[in-house]
């Protein structure tokens, strides 16, 4: 008898206890924020918490399940009867698509961890349009003001473009000006005049037939917007190519017969006054069987002129003179690349290095 006394004692006791206790309610336990737009920013929703108890509600720590959401909570305790606001904060900026968030409520209450939701879909933002056409070119823009037609076989033909585009807001007449020397190469205007926003092309076409370049070649033409023709770097635009020998053509029999050339790989030209021409050679001999025929010898450095000999037959050696303007160079030791090229089909192209010294 005494001992069913105790338990109903201590049953009475923590019934009593837990009536003392404070007792957490929420208005809801989620909510959809539906679609919202990423470019408007941050949305919130606000969950009311009532203290249901018999004593003063405290939370500890309110934990959302990842960086992009934060709540914000009331730090003092919450009476009974009385009620506080959680608020909860959804970052979507980066997070474009469905989400969906926990947030973690820690207090004293007899259920002391209780969890609401938060969900939605972030709609992301448009991209903003991208203006290709950032180089301006009188009143017309364009993407590029170069156009590299890379390596072409002797013979071949290609056809590239370049974009142009109005955004002045008016009418403009265009045409080009292009040197007449550089037949070789054609050119079309396909929109003149151009009203604001279109897209016009400048259309060139390389002729490789047309022209005895072999190598790096380059050629200009200039942008002219109604009537006003200017030549200066602003509206030039640079067309380039590299034409190479076509050797796929050759047999077995003709490879055989095939040219080669042997040169050194360094040629020292000696000594020269300060401000004079020093003259020298590029020794170049054919140890194939059929004629050499050096295509091109050419330096990046433009003070240094290169003549080219005529054909060199089997076992004979001719020489490709040299021709350097020394004027405006200081003192001191000098070494420049020189670039032959030849139809020996294993070793068209052979690099020299020049030397000398300005007194």
């Amino acid at each position: 008898m005494k001992r069913f006394i105790y338990i109903l004692c201590m049953v009475l006791f923590s019934v009593a206890m837990y009536g003392q206790q404070p007792v957490i309610t929420l208005d809801k336990t989620s909510h959809d924020f539906g679609k919202i737009n990423e470019a408007d920013g941050r949305v919130s929703t606000v969950f009311t918490i009532k203290n249901e108890g018999m004593a003063p509600l405290v939370l500890s720590n309110v934990r959302a399940s990842c960086g992009c959401t934060t709540p914000k909570w009331p730090r003092e305790p919450i009476e009974p009867g009385q009620t506080g606001a959680i608020t909860v904060t959804y970052n979507p900026n980066g997070r474009p698509g469905r989400f969906q968030k926990t947030v973690t409520i820690t207090s004293n209450a007899s259920e002391p961890t209780k969890r609401v939701t938060i969900k939605g879909e972030v709609i992301p933002k448009q991209a903003k349009p991208v203006n290709k056409y950032t180089i301006a070119v009188g009143a017309l823009n364009m993407k590029s003001k170069e156009l590299n037609f890379g390596d072409m076989l002797k013979g071949s033909t290609k056809v590239m473009d370049l974009e142009y585009t109005n955004l002045s807001g008016a009418s403009h007449e265009v045409a080009l000006a292009v040197n007449a020397n550089d037949s070789w190469m054609e050119n079309q205007v396909t929109l003149t005049p151009i009203n604001d926003k279109e897209v016009g092309k400048f259309v060139f076409a390389i002729d490789t037939k047309a022209t005895n370049l072999y190598g790096p070649v380059e050629a200009y033409a200039y942008v002219v917007v109604d009537g006003k023709k200017e030549l200066k770097d602003s509206h030039k635009l640079t067309i380039k190519a590299n034409i190479v020998e076509d050797f796929s053509s050759l047999t077995i029999e003709q490879k055989q017969q095939s040219p080669m050339l042997e040169t050194k790989a360094v040629v020292d030209l000696g000594s020269i006054a300060a401000g004079k021409h020093l003259k020298g050679q590029i020794r170049v001999k054919n140890i194939g069987v059929n004629p050499l025929h050096i295509r091109r010898a050419y330096s990046a450095d433009k003070q240094i002129m290169l003549k080219p000999c005529k054909a060199v037959k089997s076992s004979r050696t001719g020489v490709i003179q040299v021709d350097i303007n020394t004027q405006g160079r200081n003192p001191g030791k000098y070494s420049r690349e020189v670039v032959i090229i030849s139809n020996d089909y294993e070793h068209s192209i052979q690099k020299v290095t020049l030397m000398w010294t300005v007194q």
